[in-house]
C-alpha cells in the first residue's frame, strides 16, 4: 500500500476512566507516564495513540486481553468519546462532529462487524441485510436489491429465507459481514470476528474475507489476538500493551527487527517462513535460474519449488527486473531456523 492516501488517522488519542481524566491530562502536559495515571487512581485503555490507516489496507490492531485494541477502535469510530487528542477521517475530525453528524456517517460511510454477530432472529438473511439500507430510509425493492448483491458475494445465495437458528455459526457470521457490506462502506472495521467460531470454520472465514478483499479493496481496521491470523491478513499491524502503541510495521518487521523485548516476544513462534519474503533472504543476482519468484513472494509459499531446483530462482521486482537470486540452502535456512548468514534471523 506504499504510496496511498491516508484515510484515517488518530494523533495523541488518549481514552483514560477515572475522576476527571481531563483536568488529569491537562496537568500533565497531555504526557503523563503509567506510574503518574496510576497514582491518580486513573486507568489508561487508550495511550498517546498514533496511527495512519491507508486506503486499501488491512491494518491490523493485535495484543492480549486488556491492551486497549477494542477500545481504540471505539475511538476511531466515536463509539466511544476519546479523553483527548484528533481523529481524522476524509480529512474531518470526527472529535469535532456533532453526534447527528456521526451517526450519518456510520450509517453511510463505516461498517463494523463485532465478535458476537448480533444478528436480528425474528429476521430472515435478506431481512438482517437489508436492516441498515431500511435504517437508511432506502425504499425496499432497492435495499433487498442491494441486499441480494451481498449475499450471493458472501456465499449465501439460496439461502435469503433461512433465520439465523438455521444457520451455521460460519454462515451467521457471513451475514453480519453482507450485512456491514450492504452500506457500501468506505471504512471497515472488524473486532475479532472469527475468534468464536472453531479454527476450521475460522480458517474458511478467514479465505473468503481474503477473497473479498482482493475484489473489493476495503479500507480496513480488523482487531485479533492471533498472530497467526494477522500475518495471514494484515499489510501492517500494531502491536498494544497496556494502552500504548508499542511498534507499527508489517508482519516481517515486526518478527525481523522488534522494536522492544515484548514485540520479540510476542512474535517468537511465529514460523519465519510465513513472513520473511524473497526479498529478505536473496543474494545478489547472477547466474542460470530455474524459474522466478516476486520479492514479496513468503518462503512458505516458493519453498518446494525452490528447494526441488537445480539452480537458484531469480527474484524480481515489480517492474520485472530481476534484483537478486534466492538459493536452496537460503530456503532450508529459514525453514529449520538456522541464520542463513544474510542478517536475518531465524
Amino acid at each position: 500500500m506504499k504510496g496511498s492516501s491516508v484515510k484515517l488517522s488518530c494523533r495523541g488519542v488518549w481514552k483514560l476512566f477515572g475522576p476527571d481524566p481531563e483536568v488529569f491530562l491537562a496537568r500533565h502536559g497531555h504526557e503523563p507516564d503509567n506510574e503518574s495515571i496510576a497514582e491518580a487512581g486513573l486507568i489508561g485503555a487508550v495511550c498517546a495513540a498514533n496511527i495512519e490507516v491507508r486506503e486499501g489496507e488491512i491494518f491490523v490492531i493485535m495484543g492480549l486481553s486488556g491492551s486497549g485494541k477494542s477500545t481504540l477502535v471505539r475511538c476511531l469510530s466515536r463509539l466511544v468519546d476519546p479523553t483527548a487528542g484528533e481523529v481524522i477521517f476524509d480529512g474531518q475530525d470526527l472529535l469535532r462532529a456533532s453526534e447527528a453528524e456521526m451517526i450519518e456517517i456510520r450509517r453511510h460511510k463505516m461498517g463494523m462487524v463485532f465478535q458476537h454477530f448480533a444478528l436480528l432472529p425474528h429476521l430472515t438473511v435478506l431481512g438482517n441485510v437489508a436492516f441498515p439500507l431500511e435504517v437508511q430510509g432506502i425504499a425496499r425493492a432497492a435495499r433487498e436489491a442491494r441486499a441480494l448483491e451481498v449475499i450471493d458475494l458472501v456465499g449465501l445465495k439460496g439461502r435469503e429465507s433461512y433465520y439465523p437458528r438455521e444457520l451455521s455459526g460460519g454462515q451467521q457470521q457471513r451475514v453480519g459481514i453482507a450485512r456491514s457490506l450492504a452500506v457500501e462502506p468506505q471504512i471497515w472495521f472488524l473486532d475479532e470476528p472469527f475468534s468464536a467460531l472453531d479454527p476450521l470454520i475460522r480458517r474458511e472465514m478467514q479465505d473468503e474475507f481474503m477473497r473479498l478483499q482482493n475484489m473489493l479493496h476495503k479500507t480496513i481496521v480488523f482487531i485479533t489476538h492471533d498472530f497467526d491470523e494477522a500475518i495471514r491478513l494484515a499489510d501492517r499491524i500494531a502491536i498494544m500493551k497496556d494502552g500504548w502503541i508499542i511498534q507499527i510495521g508489517t508482519p516481517e518487521n515486526l518478527v525481523t527487527a522488534p522494536a522492544t523485548g515484548y514485540v520479540a516476544e510476542f512474535t517468537k513462534d511465529v514460523p519465519r517462513a510465513k513472513v520473511l519474503s524473497a526479498a529478505s533472504v536473496m543474494e545478489p543476482a547472477g547466474g542460470d535460474y530455474a524459474g522466478e519468484v516476486a520479492t514479496g513472494d513468503k518462503v512458505a509459499d516458493i519453498a518446494a519449488r525452490v528447494e526441488a531446483a537445480d539452480r537458484p530462482y531469480a527474484v524480481v521486482d515489480d517492474s520485472g527486473e530481476v534484483v537478486g537470486r534466492i538459493t536452496r540452502q537460503a530456503v532450508i535456512d529459514v525453514l529449520v531456523g538456522r541464520d542463513s548468514g544474510n542478517g536475518v534471523k531465524p
